[in-house]
């Protein structure tokens, strides 16, 4: 588990976190939105190790990530929004040498996610365009088999077809073992595959809640008019996407992207409903 308590971090005299609290725990993808700036990237970075919190602490699994021991580094895997790959090296040549810091990696898995995906896993990265280098870069991820995944705007640069194949290799990875963090804003891309859900603002953390709990809590309804009543309303085509506070306890599909417009624009409202 992933616990973070009282942390406080700033670039310089650029405060980015101001004592946040956060949990994250096993058998869950975690969809980590936020507007650009607020830390999405930066927080990734602290929980594996490549920050240092300036106070409050950052544990995964009793072990602190800045002291970068081979026992947490073994089990956590980073993937940046950049692809950084060896241009004369193949993906093949490129995970084996790799694999041998992890005890959990799968070579089969990897050969069989490179040809789900259809990327050569013989060809040299700078053979291969930015969206199969990604591809190729997100099979290594995968194919470590370690519990901590963290993704930085995986979808970055890939085609339609490709963020499907991402969708679906992604879900045939995450386990009951598996913490799994995704920072994006390309909500839509993520929309099914996400919970909890985490939105992050300027210091501060808006929302941290399961599916189920905002379900609870809120009523999204597809409506021909805009709801003067509704917390939140975005117009659609045909009508309005209206988000309401669920007092009426019915049931009603989680849209990402409303949420999160939702919670940006009534920042104190969304704190009192989901701190109850």
């Amino acid at each position: 588990m992933i616990t973070i308590e009282n942390l406080n971090f700033a670039y310089g005299k650029q405060k980015v976190f101001e004592n946040i609290n956060l949990t994250f725990k096993e058998g869950n993808i975690y969809g980590l939105l936020g507007q650009n700036g607020v830390g999405k990237t930066t927080l990734l970075k602290l929980i594996s190790g490549l920050q240092r919190p300036d106070n409050g602490k950052c544990i995964v699994d009793d072990k602190k990530p800045f002291d970068r021991k081979p026992e947490f580094l073994q089990d956590i895997f980073f993937l940046p929004e950049e692809v950084i790959a060896p241009t004369e090296t193949t993906p093949e040549k490129y995970m084996k040498t790799t694999g041998v810091f992890y005890p959990n990696y799968d070579h089969d898995m990897f050969v069989s996610l490179m040809n789900e995906m259809d990327v050569d896993r013989n060809k040299k990265f700078g053979q291969l365009s930015y969206g199969q280098q990604k591809k190729a870069m997100f099979a290594v991820a995968l194919s470590l088999r370690t519990r901590y995944l963290l993704l930085d705007e995986p979808t970055n640069g890939l085609d339609i077809p490709s963020k499907a194949d991402f969708r679906k290799v992604l879900t045939l990875a995450c386990t009951e073992n598996t913490t799994i963090i995704i920072s994006t804003h390309q909500v839509k891309d993520v929309e099914n595959l996400i919970d909890p859900i985490v939105i992050l603002d300027n210091d501060d953390v808006l929302l941290n809640a399961s599916i189920q709990e905002i379900s609870q809590k809120l009523y999204f309804s597809f409506d021909a008019e805009k709801d003067n009543e509704a917390i939140y309303s975005e117009m659609m085509p045909g009508g309005y996407i209206n988000v309401s506070v669920n007092n009426g306890g019915f049931e009603s599909k989680i849209l990402v992207e409303p949420l999160f417009n939702a919670t940006i624009n009534n920042k104190t409202l969304f704190k009192k409903i989901f701190d109850k």
